[in-house]
């Protein structure tokens, strides 16, 4: 169906055809569907760019990617899925949507890392972790399980994504890590402690759901 576009909204919506219907489309709408969004024209004549050049990949886009990437993962999962404020160490508190053992609704909770530059240690990453978030990760005395989960991404951020008509592509992959049989440490909390995330700890739809089993609930005490 051809539709006209309403004044001032020409290009959004239906795609325009040109020359049907009485009326003219410019050429880059008709070839796009929306207007090329061309800025101010300089004293050459030549368009500038409508909007100004956003930095990619540094830690605030990394952050985000890394969590959007395991909430993807979460939702592929039928996980309900619950943002956090991170100021006690957690990024996404994930709920099991059916029951677990004689209990309904088990949940964990999870701190999200993204990594563009992995130190390959074999069978492991060797991730430089804060002090700080790894304190608010290891040790027992929580009620509700608490998992590291590491986005291993390139170091070109263009690389991040692929989308095609045949599927949206996220690059590289996630891995998970519990530290309840570790004690804290006393050492400086901005400081750095290396921790190992197992490589087969690959994060997927089917290892999420694991991660509710009662071996990590056990761990705390609780049931």
């Amino acid at each position: 169906m051809n539709e006209r576009p309403a004044e001032g909204r020409a290009g959004y919506g239906v795609p325009l055809q040109a020359g049907v219907g009485g009326w003219s489309v410019p050429d880059d709408v008709a070839a796009t569907g929306f207007p090329h969004p061309a800025g101010p024209v300089d004293a050459s004549g030549a368009a500038e760019p409508w909007l100004e050049p956003v930095p990619m990949g540094d830690n605030n886009h990394k952050g985000d990617f890394g969590e959007q990437f395991v909430r993807a993962l979460a939702t592929a999962a039928n996980l309900n899925v619950s943002s956090s404020r991170d100021r006690l160490g957690v990024d996404w508190e994930l709920t099991y949507p059916g029951r677990g053992g004689t209990r309904k609704y088990p949940q964990i909770q999870a701190q999200v890392k993204c990594w563009n530059r992995p130190a390959d240690g074999g069978s492991s990453w060797r991730y430089p972790l804060r002090v700080h978030n790894y304190n608010l990760l290891s040790g027992r005395d929580f009620y509700i399980p608490r998992f590291l989960f590491l986005v291993v991404v390139p170091e070109d951020s263009g690389e991040w994504v692929e989308a095609t008509h045949e599927g949206l592509l996220l690059r590289h992959a996630a891995y998970w890590a519990c530290f309840h049989d570790h004690q804290n440490t006393d050492r400086p909390k901005e400081s750095r402690l290396t921790v190992s995330v197992p490589k087969a700890n690959l994060l997927t739809t089917e290892t999420l759901h694991g991660l509710f089993g009662p071996e990590f609930r056990e761990k705390l005490g609780v049931s």
